[in-house]
């Protein structure tokens, strides 16, 4: 079922410094193609506190981005960002609905860090326990309302309207590994943060939050080598990683922080007995030359996301969507969301 009885559906990613957009069109039930997509630099941050300023010029750019990139539906699936995003996994007794929906607002008083009226409380069952099919899995998430205040707001000024508000790691989950019940890890390296995400059967079942990302990279050139930052966003871009330039030694403190995470998390995963397939590096700062290398010694398949893996799309935009493939993992997920 589509939006309105729509075939298209429009995805909106605001992240932490581009705003990124994709819309599909479903030809039928198994060919999605990828219609319109557009991807800008927006330096402004919602934090939920003294966002006034910061609402219209966002609103503005989404909207200029919308008009250029030929977007013909207004209905939209937005990401909830992680930085602002509440999110757990618990387990519950199989239960009535009307039970449920008490036991999941009990559960979250130790969950939430905010007081459940200053949030906006939402729930989805996403599995049975392991142990017993007596239990269920709820994925729990909670939203400051004045984020979500902002982001109407936000949608409103750029003459959009949103229909669906999810977590980034589950528009991830549908453009990169769609139904496969696989086990596996996906790692979005955004500007300012870092999503590491555990995946079992194809469903969410942990997730971390980071407050380092590409940003944090070029700051750590910039000051280390003495240059400017957009000289060392460059050197980023052009050396990365890799183990036959200078600049290893100074981006490794970061990319560590990072691999020190998941280790923690594979090691709490397989502990229960669970292995994973591979792990999915996605995220603009995954576009850093030798990222994947350096991750290789995870002992486990270190792999690029491929979202247009997912969909269909014209052969001659081919080399630029390659290009910008990685930061339009999750726009790409909630344009696919059809329901």
């Amino acid at each position: 079922m589509f939006f309105g009885k729509k075939k298209t559906v429009l995805g909106v990613d605001i992240g932490t410094s581009n705003i990124k957009i994709a819309e599909i069109f479903f030809e039928d039930a198994d060919k999605a193609v990828l219609s319109a997509y557009g991807i800008v630099n927006a330096p402004y941050q919602l934090t939920g506190k003294n966002d006034a300023e910061a609402i219209a010029p966002i609103a503005s750019i989404l909207k200029n981005l919308v008009a250029k990139a030929g977007v013909s539906n207004n209905k939209c699936v937005i990401s909830l960002p992680n930085s602002a995003v509440f999110t757990s996994i618990i387990e519950l007794p199989q239960m009535s609905a009307k039970e449920l929906g008490s036991a999941v607002e009990f559960e979250a008083k130790k969950y939430v860090p905010l007081a459940l009226n200053d949030v906006d409380l939402s729930w989805s069952i996403i599995g049975s326990g392991a142990e017993t099919e007596t239990k269920q899995k709820i994925l729990l998430t909670a939203v400051p309302k004045q984020i979500t205040k902002d982001y109407l707001q936000i949608f409103s000024l750029a003459g959009l309207i949103p229909e669906v508000g999810e977590i980034e790691v589950l528009a991830l989950i549908r453009s990169l590994i769609g139904n496969q019940p696989l086990n596996c890890a996906i790692i979005d390296i955004g500007a300012k943060s870092t999503g590491v995400n555990i995946i079992e059967g194809g469903l969410l079942r942990l997730s971390r939050n980071l407050n380092i990302g590409g940003e944090t990279i070029t700051k750590k050139i910039a000051q280390t080598l003495n240059i400017s930052f957009a000289r060392a966003e460059q050197f980023k871009k052009d050396f990365g990683v890799s183990s036959s330039t200078f600049l290893p030694e100074t981006i490794k403190p970061v990319l560590n922080l990072i691999k020190s995470e998941v280790k923690q998390l594979l090691t709490l995963f397989q502990s229960h007995n669970s292995k994973l397939d591979n792990l999915i590096l996605v995220g603009g700062g995954s576009n850093l030359p030798g990222i994947v290398e350096y991750f290789s010694d995870l002992a486990i398949p270190v792999t690029l996301g491929n979202p247009l893996g997912a969909v269909f799309y014209s052969q001659s935009l081919s080399e630029i969507l390659k290009r910008y493939s990685l930061s339009l993992s999750i726009a790409i997920g909630l344009a696919l969301r059809r329901e």
